[in-house]
């Protein structure tokens, strides 16, 4: 009898311990905060904006994901003091954006290095995570010269705090395309001693009306960024732009669809709704004599 409890007693203690562990597993893993990976990427174009592109992913279920709908607060770090400069909200991609109006909204230190912070402050689903930027500015000159007869990019690349040349960095020439940029020249061009490149330009390159838009990039560096000067010339093949985009045809954007295709539905639904309206008046009347009928 003695053993026959001690046997029950044992069998209740072990399932109720199991239970007590899935219990807490399930807890667990329902309090369990995912860890977020930031990137943050510089861009600046020349005579136009800068900004910053950032990226939000998460490991979740041994799988890298796309975090999106999270909000990064960027700051601009200066003598130690975290200085907020504004926020952007992640896309379904994870990605955002945020734009300087000009690169004076944010302070370097005293060696000309901007210090950024991204901060994402965790919600129930992930963790807070950060991430750190340091760049310096660079300015790149480019413009069009012409020696013998032949057309070149020349473009000099310099550090703007110190407006010194940079020597032996790589830039990319490119021509402005609708997908991708065309690149043109050797494919590489590194800056001299006085920080310049020279690359010729091809004859034959096309262009609408002629004008091409030159692209010359110090591209995805660790102490500057990605930093871009563009150069309009009108010495392309010109080609005339028999593109219907902006037309209102079958492949136009949705604000550009074909009259015939908003009018010609829109009398079918009216058309419809209108015998629809027809039936139901007629069946009111019918109804309505049937109880008039003595």
């Amino acid at each position: 009898m003695t053993n026959t409890l001690n046997f029950r007693f044992i069998t209740f203690l072990l399932a109720g311990l199991m239970l007590l562990s899935i219990g807490t597993q399930k807890n667990y893993a329902q309090t369990k905060k995912n860890t977020v990976r930031l990137r943050a990427d510089f861009f600046k174009v020349m005579n136009g904006e800068a900004y910053f592109d950032m990226k939000a992913s998460s490991k979740i279920d041994r799988q890298t994901e796309d975090v999106a709908n999270i909000n990064i607060t960027i700051s601009n770090i200066v003598n130690d003091e975290e200085i907020n400069i504004g926020s952007a909200t992640t896309d379904m991609e994870g990605k955002c954006r945020f734009t300087l109006k000009n690169l004076n909204e944010i302070v370097p230190d005293s060696t000309g290095t901007y210090n950024l912070s991204f901060v994402f402050k965790g919600n129930d689903s992930f963790k807070k995570a950060s991430k750190s930027l340091s760049f310096k500015n660079a300015n790149i000159e480019a413009n069009l010269v012409e020696i013998d007869s032949i057309n070149y990019i020349k473009a000099t690349l310099f550090d703007a705090s110190t407006h010194t040349a940079l020597t032996d960095r790589l830039l990319h020439v490119q021509v402005q395309r609708l997908f991708r940029p065309l690149r043109i020249g050797p494919e590489y061009n590194t800056t001299d001693e006085h920080g310049t490149i020279i690359v010729p330009i091809d004859k034959d390159i096309p262009g609408v009306d002629g004008n091409l838009t030159f692209e010359v990039v110090l591209k995805d560096t660790d102490d500057f960024g990605t930093v871009k000067a563009l150069v309009n010339a009108p010495i392309g093949v010109p080609i005339v732009d028999e593109s219907t985009f902006d037309e209102r045809t079958m492949w136009s954007p949705r604000n550009k669809t074909p009259y015939m295709l908003l009018i010609l539905p829109n009398l079918v639904i009216l058309g419809l709704w209108g015998l629809i309206i027809y039936l139901i008046i007629n069946l009111f009347k019918i109804s309505k004599s049937k109880i008039q009928e003595p």
